[in-house]
């Protein structure tokens, strides 16, 4: 079985709309499984530009999937031990959740993996 290392990675720019309403950052962090693999989500290193905590929102096809808080001028390493197949073309996409009008960038390295 060939397996494929895929990452999200870069600085994300976002405005919050308040906790509870997580928003899509900027550029989008997304990825699709393709038709004829599955993926598998590997670990999460994230790190917050703000005074506030912030945090990931890890949807798939629209609907949550996980959630990373990320502390004030903090970073996280996350070494994901529940390990879940992600079916072929699903789609994720990461949004985040800030105080209302906070404005700040996370960097996100997500890696992946296609089987």
């Amino acid at each position: 079985m060939n397996e494929t290392p895929r990452f999200i990675q870069g600085v994300f720019s976002f405005t919050g709309a308040g906790l509870a309403r997580p928003v899509a950052i900027r550029p989008l962090a997304s990825y699709k499984v393709p038709f004829d693999k599955r993926a598998q989500l590997v670990y999460l290193r994230a790190g917050n530009s703000t005074e506030e905590l912030v945090y990931l929102a890890l949807q798939r096809d629209k609907r949550p999937m996980r959630l990373f808080p990320i502390g004030a001028k903090d970073a996280i390493h996350v070494t994901l031990a529940i390990i879940e197949d992600i079916d072929p073309e699903s789609e994720i996409e990461f949004m985040l959740g800030a105080p209302e009008g906070l404005e700040g960038a996370v960097l996100i390295d997500m890696g992946l993996l296609e089987i």
